[in-house]
């Protein structure tokens, strides 16, 4: 009988938030005692079966993590604490909420995308915010490929990350404190008793069971409602879980579990778990066991269960359920003030054999006096801390019939309001007085409960009546969770407090997925925890045995006696004598509770508590490892006694964990240190210390002698000795274990006996590996000892895992694949395989040179030609860290958000900023001197330096279109004018300067497009509008007088400053919500933030606005904000046909309602919008209803007659037909539907042929508005269909008297149609234009200019956003030639006609330029139209000159450059669309005009934006650099390779199929957008392409000829490969590269190479051995890095160490492998990472030595010695010696050379001689 093992005590439990919770508690008075009354009115409040509120408890949840993290939750009645490791991380209080906390758990929730479906009623999205927009499969997609990747990135997804909660339960709110910051609060309509985590994620919720409701059923004869429920979502109702008969499934995280009667729940009512039910305990799935269990408690019935839970996500049943469903939306949301009014439990209709009695967990005896009768009781609305609406809303019938799915507030923002008072505040606030139905109440279908859990009965043992009593004290705990050869199978234990009784009950899962429970056996213990104690990863069971002793349940059920001494914590009261009493002066231990994973908590009699550790895991890898590989050879019960008898051993020692100390302790211990030290390896080295050579040596340990025959052989030697023999060579595969090695060879040798099944010479498994390389049938001998011997083994560790030497032997097979003929593929193989086998990246560094060098190699084959579709983890594994960077779903890192570049702090050429410097900003920013926003900062300054060079365009773009900056203008001086005229004169051209500053945001909001990527909490700077001007040569300033300028003028002007502000935070911007929204409000609606609005809404923002903060914007009928919102939102929510905006436009749009007669109250331009917003919303659906809405507007009869109230009629009317084309956009066909709005347009265009020939005599519309209008729709409508029939009815006259029956603008309107519908036939060329004759007479000019401004425009909507050099030519010679025909200065009246529409046609020429040219920035369009923005001189002397000229030049600057450089232009249907909408050539007069066309329109180019900007950027340094690219795309049939030097724009990505980065600088690059979708979503999510510079080489910005190259620099490396083969002594100091300071910093940012230059390359060195070494790192350095291979660094200095390293040193062990796998044998041209040379230099070198060796007269002697058999007595040196040369000649054993000495005898010498010559040698060493 073996003794107990003695664990000390640690002294008192503990915890520094009890000690806060206790100092903030408030003492009792004990001379003020409570009331009977009082204490009778808290039981009432906190429920009959809760627990108390009077201590502080706390509960601990491990988070796994790597290292797991254990965090402790502790309350108290009104305080949490959450702390780590006895830190206090956080504290909540809830005095303010006037409850008490019931309870509190920690657990995970799952937070992701699919979360932002739970706002979707509280916020104007799509219905469903994931669902792209969709398409028939047969038509063209109407949006591009950036619109379509955005929808689709908005889809939820199944899972979400699970994020650490804290659950605070008051008694009717729940608090959720999540980790990542969010925090919810929620109803709770019942009082928690208790709740317990549980896996995957959410919490188990008990409630409380009241007796009156148990009455009340009895009553009543009904059913008692649920007392079990779960909680997955803050965003849902608490769900009943649910009782199912089987669980299929669910075995390992991740995997679904599935119901065996799903369809029997899918059609009948939710069967709950009985609710006298008491949950004990319930697990969550972490390192004690998988398994998902509840224990349970039935006091009535004396039945203890055990229950599986499983989480099944809800589904939407379809099928209706059979009972009646007569129940209204006021019926479930009784009052639960009234319990008697409250019973509605028809959803959870049993049949009568399945109905049971409920009773309260106290049960009362039949003969026990009634519960006295308590008077009404209050409405809990009413009490104080109740939400008010909680008591006439919520209900628990509600709750289980899950009636009741409130929208909740949004991103967890904390709202003290609860989700009915939400509710009913919206319902005040919606129109009408009510809120709709759909909008809201959203009650579940067919009446049943959707359950996420539900459990299934186990295992069922009656307990009896005391230990029921006691169920508070019932302990349960999982352990021993492990593979036991059939199945993963885990043990649970529930102790019985009375009858002090351990039930152990296995769990495990049969064949048919179903989880078994079984009943073990019953062991004597008062109570047990499960810890882990004695093996890693499987927990242990800790009991406390009836005589209050120790012992832990290990290995199974295998008793472990332990014990416990107080002797640390009575040494300082005995004078340092320990004490053994483990009673001590506390008594005896009564119970146990878990703390940690190894600590417990142990209770004693007198209740204080203390706090031990019982680890007795040996801390030693290589003790660790021989226990893993020897114990489970042996059986159960003789694995645990060799593992007891370790312990023991180990126990001996006191537990050390000094060096070697766990190793030999199962080693006899009669010997004293001293002699054991000279049976040690190492005792060599202590007598050469100086400090004991005059001490007397310990006995040296006994030789190895010849083996001799043992008497008998236990059966299980062979096995262990193979086993150890296989870990050993393990150890030879690991640089790292050599040490362990050291330490386990002796032991082997030691116990090495004969025996017939284990080889007398073993296998040299490195031999096989080598030679699977040329030779791939070689086998590896089994390394499965188990099945070598026929063995049964046990699994007292579980499932053992890979073995260093399995991983390997898949690897090199893998490398060696003889099916695969190309290395190529073999060396994928084999990355691929070591990804998949998930071996660190440091797994290659632990493998010896030779052993690791084909695996080198075939990562370096793979690096410079890796496959497309790798995962991350591979890219990584052969340091391609830019294809990792490019094909991951991070966007992109253009924006620095205040962080510098890596190579501002690495390049040593560039200059810091000086103290000085530094010191003034601060001091200007202190002071408030920081410059106010001007609107034009980019912040992209990495960007754009590589984008444009080092020219000052953007500086010169964003002065031209600054309007927060005072402008100046120089005029001609006219001394004859007066002061008074003078100043008049002034006041002119002020005005008309203004007229431009208002048209600045138009270009401005285009080119500072997306610029901002993250906004700050503050309020959002909008820059001001500056209308003064200086006027030179006078140098002074002059301000407009107050009124000059027309407040409508500057109304408008301040909205499109806004849409300009709005505009430059990015659509991918984070941080948009609808408080920030709502925040940025001001007190009165401004114009400024109803442009803002608008443009939010352009950048999809718009969505996070919340429902109720609409009516806020539009109640108070201001126009300029109804348009920002009603354009807004439909902008955000384009092509969606989302019902609740359309529904907020119709309130605007009186054509979309019933009546559209009524008079609304909104004017004709909001009206307009609204429209416009129909359009959006339905953009591309093809709605027929809302498409007739709008054409019928198109000729809407009170618009006829020109008038004051529609003095907006022409904008309204192009709002309708532009809104029926964005409807129909490209869908028109030949159906008789189509061909009925074909035949009605024709009417509006051409006019009614009836009212020609007087058949009418009133017209019902004006063609004057219609045509141009029906025009520009039959264009959109037939978008590209190629329909020449419809083209036809767009004719453009070929006479002069039809040319005069038609307006000249009506011409360019048909011109555009016309080329939307022949898409196809527009050419960038002149042939188009030149069927236009030149015009013989003046009277057609008008027609001639019209035609070809409408030309262009065609080619520019073509080829907008291509930088195609046909267009470009062909527009630009059209602009010169209208340039110089708009400046005439004729005065005649039809010379300002002709300039006028001259330069109406300017304005869309120059657009069109830029259309064609977007984001280019091109400098010869910048100049023409620099040209144009300077021209303000035609403004102040021409008064024709309109505000649309001015808004024309400043979109087409911004249109150059949009979004600086990083955006252009789409050509898809709705991009085109989009585009005529906004470049719309109606321009208009004055800056308040809006009586042509909608101005707020001319933003919608937003919608036409694509970012097609490929950025280059460095990997390493994350800056943007030039980079030389091959596109290769493909348009039609067409396929072409263009040379790009990025940052540049690329093609459309629906025609671009490639991108190829093939450059010497570069490491290849090769991202295939046409068949590897990976790469293009990648493209369309970043834009960026990650690179990796060769360390040769520098970046094309700092090196453009390439003439600085290391190759250059370095010159010939000739004599630095001869040094590397053989080390020389040369003069560093001469060679080119001899300064390697900032030699190396130049050409790499690697810190390898740099810490390598600084420490092994400096200097000549002191001795002549250091010179040599210093000269071949030199060589060695620079061989790397010409060839960008720093893996060789280490390699390189292994070999130079055994060439000069002594061969007795006892590290000399190394093996040098001489062959490499770089694909020779198909002539592939690489280079090996190590030259063969200076491999085979290596080995020379050592085989001279070897040489010197033999001629040794005493190596022979030894050597003889060896060969014939006989003992081999010699110093350890002269053996290192023989070794190494039996080993590298491979020469036998030497009991087989005595056999063959044997045989030499008998005349066979000869045959076996010849036979040994024929074995070939290994070239090992």
């Amino acid at each position: 009988m073996q003794p107990p093992i003695i664990i000390p005590l640690h002294g008192p439990q503990l915890s520094s938030a009890v000690e806060y919770l206790s100092r903030q508690s408030t003492p009792v008075d004990p001379s003020q005692p409570e009331s009977d009354l009082l204490r009778a009115i808290k039981h009432a409040l906190r429920g009959s079966g809760a627990e108390t509120d009077s201590s502080i408890r706390s509960t601990s949840f491990v988070i796994q993590t790597d290292p797991w993290e254990e965090e402790e939750l502790t309350w108290d009645a009104h305080r949490a604490v959450l702390s780590v490791g006895g830190v206090i991380k956080k504290k909540w209080t809830f005095k303010e909420e006037k409850q008490s906390i019931q309870w509190a758990c920690m657990g995970l929730l799952e937070q992701g995308e699919a979360t932002s479906v739970m706002h979707a009623n509280s916020r104007y999205t799509t219905e469903a915010p994931g669902t792209p927009i969709q398409h028939d499969s047969a038509d063209r997609p109407t949006f591009g490929p950036f619109v379509q990747a955005n929808k689709t990135r908005w889809t939820p997804k199944d899972s979400g990350a699970l994020v650490p909660a804290v659950f605070i339960f008051l008694r009717n709110i729940g608090k959720i404190y999540l980790r990542n910051g969010l925090d919810y609060t929620f109803s709770l309509p019942f009082i928690v008793r208790k709740a317990w985590p549980i896996s995957p994620h959410g919490v188990m919720i008990q409630r409380v069971l009241e007796p009156s409701e148990l009455e009340e059923a009895n009553i009543l004869g009904d059913t008692v409602l649920p007392t079990i429920f779960s909680m997955t979502s803050p965003f849902s109702e608490a769900g009943a879980v649910g009782l199912t008969s089987g669980i299929f499934g669910g075995l390992k995280a991740g995997s679904l579990a599935a119901l065996k009667d799903e369809h029997e729940h899918s059609t009948k009512p939710l069967k709950s778990v009985p609710p006298t039910e008491i949950v004990i305990w319930a697990s969550h799935r972490g390192a004690q066991s998988d398994a998902d269990i509840v224990v349970t408690l039935d006091r009535e019935k004396k039945h203890l269960s055990v229950w599986r839970y499983a989480y099944v996500k809800p589904k939407d049943m379809p099928v209706p359920l059979t009972h009646g469903r007569t129940q209204t939306v006021a019926q479930k949301r009784e009052s639960m003030s009234g319990i008697g009014n409250r019973r509605t439990s028809r959803i959870l209709d049993m049949e009568p054999r399945e109905r049971f009695r409920p009773l309260s967990p106290i049960i009362r005896s039949r003969d026990q006096s009634p519960p006295p009768e308590f008077p009404e009781v209050q409405a809990l609305g009413t009490i104080g801390g109740v939400p008010p609406n909680l008591g006439s809303t919520t209900t628990m019938t509600s709750l289980v019939a899950g009636s009741l799915q409130w929208s909740a507030p949004a991103k967890g923002r904390r709202n003290s309001l609860t989700r009915n008072d939400l509710s009913m505040m919206m319902d005040k606030m919606a129109p009408s007085g009510r809120l709709d139905t759909d909008l809201v109440l959203t009650p579940i279908e067919h009446g049943r409960m959707k359950a996420a859990y539900w459990m299934e009965l186990l295992y069922e043992q009656e307990v009896t009546e005391a230990d029921s009593d006691l169920w508070r004290n019932m302990g349960v705990a999982l352990f021993d969770h492990r593979w036991d050869g059939l199945t993963e199978r885990s043990l649970i234990s529930v102790s019985l407090p009375y009858t002090k009784k351990l039930l152990v009950l296995s769990l495990a899962f049969g064949a048919d997925g179903v989880m078994k429970a079984n009943l073990i056996t019953q062991i004597p213990a008062v109570c047990a925890v499960s810890i882990c104690a004695t093996r890693k990863k499987i927990w242990d069971l800790l009991i406390v045995k009836p005589d209050y002793s120790f012992a832990i349940l290990t290995h199974g059920l295998c008793e472990l006696d332990v014990g416990v001494s107080q002797a640390r914590l009575r040494e300082s009261s005995t004078g340092g004598k320990a004490d053994m009493n483990i009673t001590g002066v506390h008594g005896k231990v009564v119970s146990i509770h878990n703390h940690a994973a190894s600590s417990v908590v142990l209770v004693f009699e007198d209740g204080w508590k203390a706090q031990t550790a019982i680890n007795l895991i040996p801390r030693d890898p290589l003790t660790n490892e021989c226990l893993v590989r020897i114990l489970p050879l042996l059986s159960s019960s003789d694995a645990f006694k060799f593992h007891r008898l370790f312990l023991h051993r180990w126990h001996m020692h006191n537990f050390s964990t000094t060096s070697n100390v766990e190793f030999t302790s199962p080693q006899s211990t009669g010997e004293n240190n001293w002699v054991r030290l000279g049976a040690t390896v190492s005792h060599v080295r202590f007598r050469e210390d100086p400090a004991m050579r005059n001490l007397r040596a310990p006995p040296s340990g006994s030789r190895l002698q010849a083996i001799s025959s043992p008497l008998k052989l236990h059966p299980l030697l062979g096995p262990v000795l193979t086993t150890l023999h296989l870990l050993a060579e393990s150890f030879r595969f690991m640089v790292h274990r050599q040490e362990s090695l050291s330490n386990l060879v002796p032991v082997i040798l030691e116990n090495i006996k004969p025996d017939d099944r284990v080889p007398v010479w073993p296998t040299d498994l490195a031999a096989i590996l080598y030679g699977k390389l040329h030779n791939p049938e070689w086998k590896m001998p089994s390394l499965d000892v188990a099945e070598r011997f026929q063995i049964q083994i046990s699994y007292p560790f579980g499932r053992p895992d890979a073995t260093w030497l399995e991983l390997l032997e898949s690897l090199y097979s893998s490398l060696a694949d003889g099916e695969v003929p190309q290395s190529q593929k073999r060396a994928e193989n084999t990355i691929s395989l070591l990804v998949k086998l998930k071996l660190e990246n440091g797994f290659l560094n632990r493998l010896p040179l030779g052993v690791a060098a084909p695996l080198r190699e075939a990562a370096r084959t793979c690096q410079l030609a890796p496959p497309g579709d790798w995962p991350l983890a591979a890219y990584r594994a052969i340091c391609r860290d830019d294809l990792a960077a490019s094909a991951s779903d991070s966007q992109s890192m253009l924006f620095r958000a205040g962080y510098r570049s890596l190579k501002e702090y690495t390049s040593s050429n560039r200059l810091r900023p000086s103290i000085g410097f530094i010191v003034s900003e601060a001091r200007a920013a202190g002071g408030g001197e920081i410059n106010d926003v001007t609107g034009v900062e980019l912040d992209l300054r990495d960007f754009t330096d590589i984008r444009f060079g080092q020219d000052r365009r953007l500086e010169e773009v964003a002065r031209m279109l600054c309007s927060s900056n005072i402008p100046s203008i120089k005029i001609m001086e006219r001394p004859e004018l007066n002061e008074h005229d003078q100043t008049k004169e002034h006041q002119n051209q002020v005005i008309r300067i203004a007229e431009r500053t208002l048209a600045l945001p138009y270009g401005r909001g285009m080119f500072t497009f997306g610029s901002v990527q993250h906004v700050t909490r503050e309020a959002y700077a909008i820059p001001e509008f500056e209308y003064t001007v200086r006027i030179q040569p006078l140098n002074i300033t002059v301000s407009p007088e107050v009124g000059k300028i027309p407040q409508e003028s500057l109304n408008w002007g301040k909205f499109h400053n806004g849409v300009a502000a709005g505009l430059r935070i990015s659509p991918s911007s984070g941080g948009i919500e609808g408080s920030w929204i709502a925040f940025n409000k001001p007190s009165d609606l401004t114009p400024e933030h109803a442009g803002f609005l608008f443009g939010l809404g352009l950048t999809g923002h718009l969505k996070e606005m919340l429902t109720w903060h609409t009516f806020g914007y539009l109640t108070p009928k201001h126009d300029l904000t109804s348009i920002g919102v009603l354009l807004g939102l439909s902008a955000a929510n384009v092509g969606s046909e989302n019902k609740h905006v359309t529904k907020l436009l119709a309130v605007h749009t009186p054509a979309l309602l019933p009546t559209p007669t009524i008079d609304l109250n909104v004017s004709l331009v909001t009206q307009a919008a609204g429209l416009a917003g129909v359009g959006l919303i339905h953009l591309g659906t093809k709605n027929r209803r809302m498409a007739e809405v709008c054409l019928n507007q198109v000729s809407r009869r009170d618009l006829v007659q020109p008038d004051l109230s529609n003095e907006h009629r022409e904008a309204y009317t192009y709002s309708a037909a532009l809104a029926f084309g964005m409807i129909m956009l490209g869908k028109g066909s030949m159906i008789p539907a189509d061909m009925a709005l074909i035949s009605r347009m024709s009417i509006l265009i051409h006019g009614d042929s009836d009212l020609m020939q007087g058949r009418k005599s009133r017209p019902a519309f004006d063609i004057n508005l219609t045509s141009p209008a029906a025009t520009i729709a039959l264009g959109l409508m037939y978008l590209k269909t190629e329909r020449q029939d419809v083209a036809d009815l767009l004719t453009i006259p070929d006479t002069v008297i039809s040319l005069n029956r038609i307006q000249p603008s009506f011409l360019l309107m048909r011109t555009i149609a016309r080329s939307l519908i022949m898409w196809e036939m527009i050419t960038p060329t002149n042939e188009c234009t030149l069927k236009i004759r030149e015009p013989v007479d003046d009277s057609l000019e008008l027609a001639y200019y019209n035609i070809l401004a409408g030309c262009c425009f065609a080619v520019g909507l073509k080829f907008a956003g291509t930088a195609r050099q046909e267009a470009y030519m062909m527009i630009i010679v059209y602009f010169d030639l209208f340039t110089r025909l708009g400046y005439s200065n004729g005065l005649a009246y039809d010379q300002k006609i002709k300039r006028s529409a001259v330069r109406d046609g300017l304005n869309l020429i120059s657009i069109s330029l830029s259309m064609v040219m977007a984001g280019t920035g091109e400098i010869t369009c910048f100049r023409r139209l620099r040209y144009a923005y300077g021209m303000y001189q035609q403004a102040i002397y021409h008064h024709p000159y309109k505000y649309g000229i001015h808004v024309a030049t400043h979109m087409s600057l911004g249109l150059l450059f949009l979004g600086g450089g990083r955006f252009t232009l789409g050509t898809s249907d709705a991009a085109i669309a989009c585009m005529v909408t906004a470049f719309f050539p109606r321009f208009h007069h004055i800056s308040s005009d809006n009586k042509s066309f909608l101005q707020a329109l001319r933003h919608l180019w937003v919608l036409a934006v694509e970012p097609r900007c490929l950025i280059a950027r460095d990997v390493d340094t994350t800056e943007v650099v030039y980079l030389p690219v091959k596109i290769t795309m493909k348009d039609r049939d067409e396929v072409g390779t263009t040379q790009l030097i990025a940052p540049t724009l690329i093609p459309d990505l629906d025609k671009l199929m490639s991108i190829r980065v093939d450059t010497p600088r570069y490491w290849p690059f090769y991202l295939d957008t046409e068949k590897i979708s990976r790469h293009r979503e990648s493209l369309l999510n970043s834009q960026t392409l990650f690179v990796k510079r060769r360390t040769a080489f520098l970046s094309y910005t700092e090196d453009p000829r390439g003439s600085r190259s290391l190759f250059v620099r370095s010159g010939s490396s000739a004599g630095d490969a001869a040094t590397l083969d053989f080390p020389q002594l040369t003069d560093t100091k001469t060679h080119p590269a001899g300064d390697l300071s900032e030699f190396i910093t130049s050409f790499s940012n690697d810190v390898l190479f740099l810490a390598f230059a600084d420490h092994f390359s400096r200097g000549a060195g002191e001795t002549q051995k250091e010179s040599l070494f210093h000269t071949y790192c030199h060589a060695t350095l620079l061989d790397s890095i010409l060839q960008d291979k720093p893996q060789t660094l280490q390699s390189h200095l292994t070999l130079f160490r055994y060439r000069t390293m002594s061969p007795t040193s006892r590290f000399f062990h190394f093996k040098i492998y001489d062959r490499r796998f770089s694909g020779r044998s198909e002539n592939n041209p690489r280079t090996p990472l190590i030259r063969e040379k200076t491999v085979s230099g290596a080995l020379h070198a050592l085989d001279q030595q070897l040489n010197l060796l033999r001629a040794d007269p005493v190596f022979r002697v030894v050597l003889g010695k060896y060969a014939r058999g006989e003992s081999v007595v010699e110093a350890e040196p002269v053996l290192q010696l023989l070794a190494w040369y039996l080993l590298r000649n491979g020469c036998p054993v030497s009991t087989l050379l005595v056999i063959l000495k044997v045989l030499h005898a008998t005349h066979m010498c000869s045959v076996w001689v010849h036979h040994l010559q024929m074995v070939p040698t290994i070239q090992l060493h």
